[in-house]
């Protein structure tokens, strides 16, 4: 490429235990290459599995931009958005692994959370939640120090650690509600007939054998946010906690980075937000403006893989109008 402005300076990843998204763009904010591979968390796909994935990426977005995988580094600044970056001895890890590639003349590292906040703030500083399966925070201040949590379910202190939690709660509930330890709810009712069973302790059973697969428990989530919204007392009691700890994490992030007086915009991404239950959103704009007042909460409506170019196009001093150029080629993508 005959223009420097227009050649590879950012190689941008998103990577999570499902699917990886990379990208590689230029200083100027055009988009020259994008796929999706598979997942790239290396607590589930182990540290060769992981590199494996990123080399595919690699050798697609090099080839889409017409230049070849061989010929590294492919661009100035590399950026790796990864689920299972939880801990600095993961960083320690897997940062001279991803060095010894030599994709990128730098290194940087972060959790995919990070992604996801930078990609629906309109500055580099601001606070990501990610409610999935799992729930997660990290944020970044004005002055550049971050805070970070290390989303490890109760081993970590998460006391209802996302969707997942939620989803196994509704089936609790229900088996309670049926043989006497609980009080009466509608999910007595609707977790059998999401699964077309008689009854929650068939659903059990199926569990138990392995009839329907323990992770599609995480499909009832939703149901018990329904539940919630059209008034079933026990439904509700459990989204709140949800909803609660979903403000624990933002008020820690608040603090710790001194932001109670910052008109911070919060970013929320992963699918319990999707929820229509009103009660649930009020609960957490209510206790994120408790603690932040000036506070923003904004529903991420980009891919995650956004934030990690925009991490990059941030550290390499891009112009605005490059970051507002790629943020509208991947988002109407």
């Amino acid at each position: 490429m005959s223009d420097p402005a227009a050649e590879p300076a950012v190689l941008a990843f998103d990577g999570g235990s499902t699917k990886t998204d990379a990208v590689l763009v230029s200083r100027t904010g055009a988009v020259l290459g994008r796929v999706k591979v598979g997942p790239s968390n290396h607590q589930l796909v182990g540290v060769e599995g992981m590199l494996d994935v990123l080399g595919q990426a690699v050798a697609e977005v090099t080839r889409q931009a017409a230049l070849s995988a061989d010929d590294v580094p492919v661009a100035d600044t590399g950026v790796y958005c990864l689920a299972g970056v939880d801990l600095a001895v993961d960083e320690e890890m897997l940062v001279p692994a991803i060095e010894e590639k030599r994709w990128c003349g730098r290194t940087l590292l972060r959790n995919d959370t990070f992604a996801v906040s930078r990609a629906g703030t309109s500055a580099p500083w601001g606070i990501g939640v990610v409610c999935g399966t799992g729930v997660n925070c990290a944020a970044v201040a004005p002055d550049g120090r971050s805070v970070r949590f290390p989303a490890l379910a109760e081993l970590s202190g998460d006391f209802a650690p996302g969707g997942s939690w939620l989803g196994v709660r509704a089936l609790g509930l229900a088996l309670r509600a049926g043989d006497g330890r609980g009080g009466d709810t509608t999910l007595r009712a609707l977790v059998p007939a999401h699964f077309a069973l008689p009854d929650a302790e068939s659903v059990l059973t199926a569990v138990y054998t392995g009839a329907i697969p323990y992770h599609r428990l995480f499909e009832l989530a939703p149901v018990l946010l329904d539940a919630a919204a059209a008034g079933d007392q026990l439904a509700r009691e459990s989204a709140n906690t949800l909803a609660d700890e979903i403000v624990a994490f933002i008020t820690a992030a608040v603090r710790r980075l001194a932001l109670e007086n910052e008109a911070v915009e919060v970013v929320l991404g992963g699918g319990v937000f999707d929820t229509d239950d009103k009660g649930f959103h009020e609960r957490v704009e209510g206790g994120v403006h408790a603690v932040a007042p000036e506070a923003e909460l904004i529903r991420l409506d980009a891919p995650p893989v956004l934030g990690a170019a925009l991490i990059g196009l941030d550290a390499i001093g891009a112009t605005q109008a490059a970051k507002d150029l790629v943020r509208d080629a991947l988002t109407m993508t």
